[in-house]
């Protein structure tokens, strides 16, 4: 159950090395090992093809959806529907829009006691509270205060928000964020969680994805930005590293053109 709140992989099964020095635009065409997607999401069989209609959340999932509302400049989107963002805020306008996943690539989280957790949050499930300790990648806050200068910031997760909220509040507090997306807006596509992009009511060649899962935009491939999962490295700096490339591609007029650019194609 506890790993149904979290989507993430613990150190201990797959070991991941996020010690990758220096980030430039060569890193764009490094291949990520299809075997460690697979035992992260079993669902990498999937690459084209019509894509599914989303389902309503199960019914344990129901007491956790709400109406939208208003959280500072934060709105907190958790409903099915044509268009799962709100219209472009004005500060956003002419902005690319730029999805960026939470764990493993932001933050790591953990129920067992970490040391050096930079918080700790408490999670309900099913009558019991558990604590989740929360690590925070290097080099994250600039990366975030930053992201939100150049674009249209959405958290998009495929963790649950009982969870997930909670997180993204003491990560964010300077509410880079526009809107914040759970798992219930994901696919549910041959066993994994993907983040279907063109329902975001969002200009696909003015959309990025930032993920350390190939297998969550495996619908839109041509607009991510990889990142490595991360999880306890305190040397790394992936975040920092990615600045320069994401500085390129908030002037770009189409990001698909300029991330072929980027990846010498």
């Amino acid at each position: 159950m506890e790993s149904s709140v979290i989507t993430q992989v613990q150190k201990e099964d797959v070991q991941v090395s996020s010690k990758t020095g220096s980030l430039s635009r060569s890193s764009l065409k490094q291949p990520r090992s299809c075997n460690l997607w697979r035992a992260l999401f079993c669902c990498l069989g999937a690459r084209d093809g019509p894509k599914p209609t989303p389902l309503p959340p199960p019914p344990s999932l129901q007491p956790l959806l709400q109406e939208p509302q208003e959280n500072g400049n934060c709105i907190k989107v958790r409903r099915n529907g044509p268009s799962l963002l709100p219209e472009v805020d004005a500060q956003d306008q002419g902005k690319i829009c730029v999805v960026i996943d939470l764990d493993e690539t932001l933050v790591h989280s953990s129920f067992r006691p970490v040391s050096n957790a930079d918080f700790i949050v408490p999670v309900e499930i099913e009558g019991t509270t558990h604590q989740v300790y929360v690590m925070k990648r290097p080099y994250v806050d600039e990366f975030l205060q930053r992201m939100g200068e150049l674009f249209e910031c959405v958290l998009f997760t495929a963790s649950l928000a009982k969870y997930a909220d909670p997180v993204t509040d003491r990560l964010d507090s300077a509410g880079v964020f526009r809107a914040r997306l759970f798992r219930e807006s994901c696919v549910f596509h041959q066993g994994c969680y993907v983040k279907d992009l063109s329902r975001l009511g969002r200009d696909l060649n003015k959309t990025l994805i930032l993920d350390n899962s190939p297998a969550s935009y495996i619908f839109h491939p041509k607009n991510a930005v990889p990142v490595l999962s991360w999880f306890d490295d305190l040397e790394d700096a992936e975040l920092l590293n990615l600045l320069p490339v994401f500085e390129e591609l908030s002037r770009a007029e189409d990001v698909y053109a300029c991330l072929d650019q980027l990846r010498g194609l």
